[in-house]
């Protein structure tokens, strides 16, 4: 599975529109990109990637872009009674979860309950702040779990037809549904998830590789974090190293700035010497191992709780 080829993934997007761009290899003599129609890319999506020989690009958004939706959230919250500003103690979020399979066999996709709870139990641990940093006063409950055989929705590809196909077909609930589709996707990717939008459309949810959830055969990617990163995006987050040194990065100010995301585990990190703080790699939506990841940060939960009140409250 870690042999998988794998190619450098970029999104460009612009208001309205976006197009998906995959590049060769950097250390390749000619690299190739292949711009794809903006129908066929969906709008306020993000990636996790393996680490490997190659260098992968963080499907991150613009400043500008950053800004946009910054600009959005704080005007939904503005225009909102001040008693639905403020978050309940405790959300519980619904999860719908798709099992796209090859055919019905364990090898073939079909996933075991076991393996479902174990990732729920990870959602709610890291949410809870179990595992370290603040209660986000988020958890996850399984209302329904779905199989379906389906041999082109099984490698499904970001921002392909068969994933707009999959989710027009099996998305369930409302904007406080979380739908999770897992399947044996391509191009040595994680996962990936759509940021919240004021009317969510049948491609919201997050789509995973199955055998990242634990006990799943994409060691060190085996232990249920790629859900909770994507789930991070679904609820507004940026990656850590949004927008680099520069700016206003992440727009959460107590994760310190990375230049790049961190694989594996690297500890002492510090890619923006010239601004405090050494680099977040322990941060669940930074790109290290599972085992490396544990918390997210108070002005994480702060953001997550307000884009849930003006999105999907």
């Amino acid at each position: 599975m870690r042999n998988r080829p794998r190619r450098l993934i970029k999104m460009v997007m612009a208001m309205g529109a976006c197009a998906l761009i995959a590049i060769g290899s950097p250390a390749g003599a000619n690299p190739m990109a292949d711009a794809v129609t903006a129908d066929d890319c969906l709008p306020g999506s993000d990636l996790r990637t393996k680490s490997g020989t190659e260098v992968h690009d963080p499907n991150e958004l613009s400043p500008a872009q950053a800004v946009a939706r910054e600009r959005e959230v704080n005007s939904i919250l503005a225009g909102l009674p001040t008693h639905r500003t403020t978050i309940q103690a405790q959300v519980t979020i619904p999860v719908v979860f798709h099992v796209i399979m090859e055919n019905d066999t364990r090898a073939g996709g079909n996933l075991p309950d076991s393996m479902i709870d174990a990732q729920i139990r990870v959602l709610n641990e890291a949410y809870a702040g179990a595992t370290g940093g603040p209660d986000s006063g988020f958890r996850f409950e399984l209302v329904k779990t779905t199989r379906t055989v389906n041999p082109a929705w099984y490698g499904v590809g970001y921002g392909s037809a068969e994933e707009r196909q999959m989710k027009s077909a099996l998305r369930e609930g409302g904007n406080d549904t979380l739908n999770v589709y897992a399947a044996n996707i391509g191009d040595g990717l994680l996962g990936w998830a759509t940021f919240p939008q004021r009317n969510a459309s049948s491609t919201d949810g997050v789509v995973i590789l199955n055998e990242s959830m634990p006990t799943g055969s994409a060691a060190p990617y085996n232990l249920g974090d790629t859900a909770t990163h994507e789930v991070g995006h679904w609820m507004n987050l940026y990656h850590t190293f949004q927008g680099g040194c520069n700016g206003k990065g992440d727009h959460v100010d107590d994760t310190a700035p990375e230049a790049s995301p961190a694989f594996e585990c690297p500890t002492g990190r510090d890619s923006c010497t010239k601004k405090s703080g050494t680099d977040p790699i322990h941060n669940f939506m930074d790109y290290t191992h599972d085992s490396c990841m544990f918390e997210f940060t108070t002005g994480q939960v702060s953001r997550m709780q307000d884009a849930w009140t003006a999105y999907r409250a």
